[in-house]
């Protein structure tokens, strides 16, 4: 019983604190709470926390706040994300509708989840070596260069530029194009390389040979380049004006080694089945000790177990909203990979949200597959202080990761 208490008592210190940032007194937490006993007890109670490490006294005779393990306790006993009604789930969807490519709508994600958290939001873009293949082109550019433009199931567009010693057939162009997305659609694009290969070796396309070798190695590339991935920062200027310059130099230090932050909310997120929360140490990084990270990875990797024999079929599922690349013109893609940045955004505070019944047109898997969930694609994250309202980020991080689900998934799920 007086275990139970301690922990309601460390609940309210730490619910008292988030809200106020100044330290809890006993007094003040009698007042405020229905604890059913004295101060004196309460005094006695957070005493006792302060011993077990739960709870710090910064300064003689003043309140106490909660330490690195007090937060870790309060958040692992978040029993429920809170729930959203259908008017802030119309806002999130209202603010993220006017997206015209996947790279818009990470960038617009990004403001949204600064905006409603008051702290630094992180998204990363998907990862090409979790992505398959939904759709490639190979357009010629000049003389000896082609553009293959590649298009994957969660929405990206990359180019490259491939070199070629001649000039290849129109036609015969077009059939090994067409010939390269029936085989490849909907595999893997080190999968792709090895159909791209296959293919080469067809009598028909000898003479576009080193175009396939070439093109082999170039989706191979790709799906090895694990850093390959743009990561979409907002809400720093933001989080600079509610919180002091010399707490949050460090924080400004760390968020510049893009890197370490990917690895880390990457690594929390495919940790965790929902949102992971790290808290100071936990985040290994010096820069974050005395900040929190929250995140939630978004959207499925798939992993295709062909037993088709090398030849893809075309499935989809029709859907609502979001950008559906397939379609634009090649010279549309261009400048359309938006470079990752910090953008300061003033759009109010904006209530979390989950999506509702969001989804874009997608490319099933090819015939033959078995498609089977695996690790996230990317990840949604917000970076703040300890004392951060872990309820309401919580909230913000999972409600726009499952939106960034729903919209590149293939069934439209909302995960």
């Amino acid at each position: 019983m007086e275990q139970t208490r301690r922990m309601l008592i460390l609940r309210a210190v730490v619910e008292d604190y988030i809200r106020s940032q100044e330290p809890v007194g006993s007094s003040a937490l009698t007042r405020k709470h229905h604890l059913g006993v004295s101060s004196a007890t309460v005094r006695n109670d957070m005493a006792a926390l302060e011993d077990m490490g739960y709870l710090i006294q910064p300064h003689t005779s003043a309140g106490r706040i909660p330490t690195e393990l007090g937060y870790r306790y309060f958040v692992d006993r978040l029993s429920t994300v809170m729930t959203l009604s259908p008017a802030q789930k119309r806002a999130i969807g209202a603010f993220l509708n006017g997206s015209v490519s996947l790279q818009d709508t990470l960038q617009r994600s990004a403001r949204l989840l600064a905006s409603i958290t008051g702290q630094v939001a992180v998204i990363s873009s998907p990862a090409l070596s979790k992505s398959v293949l939904r759709h490639m082109e190979l357009v010629p550019l000049a003389t000896e260069t082609l553009l293959l433009v590649v298009i994957t199931d969660t929405g990206s567009v990359v180019q490259h530029t491939l070199r070629v010693d001649s000039p290849p057939d129109p036609s015969l162009l077009d059939y090994f194009t067409r010939k390269v997305n029936e085989s490849s659609q909907g595999l893997s694009l080190s999968e792709a390389a090895m159909e791209v290969r296959g293919l080469a070796l067809a009598p028909e396309f000898s003479a576009l040979r080193p175009l396939a070798d070439g093109l082999a190695i170039t989706f191979a590339s790709m799906a090895e380049d694990e850093q390959a991935t743009d990561m979409y920062m907002a809400g720093t200027s933001r989080l600079a004006h509610q919180q002091s310059l010399n707490e949050l130099a460090p924080l400004f230090d760390a968020l510049e080694e893009q890197v370490v932050i990917m690895r880390l909310m990457s690594s929390l997120s495919e940790e965790s089945n929902d949102v992971g929360v790290a808290i100071g140490s936990e985040t290994h990084t010096p820069g974050l000790l005395n900040a929190s990270v929250v995140s939630s990875g978004y959207g499925h990797s798939f992993s295709s177990n062909r037993t088709d024999g090398g030849t893809g079929s075309e499935g989809s599922a029709q859907a609502s909203r979001g950008p559906d690349l397939r379609g634009q013109k090649a010279q549309g893609y261009a400048g359309d990979r938006a470079q990752p940045g910090i953008h300061k955004v003033d759009t109010g505070h904006i209530q979390a949200s989950e999506p509702s019944g969001v989804a874009v047109q997608a490319t099933g898997a090819s015939a033959g597959q078995s498609p089977s969930p695996d690790k996230p694609v990317a990840f949604v994250g917000s970076i703040g202080p300890t004392h951060m309202d872990y309820a309401a980020t919580m909230t913000a991080v999972r409600a726009v990761a499952r939106y960034l689900t729903a919209l590149i998934s293939p069934t439209g799920e909302e995960g």
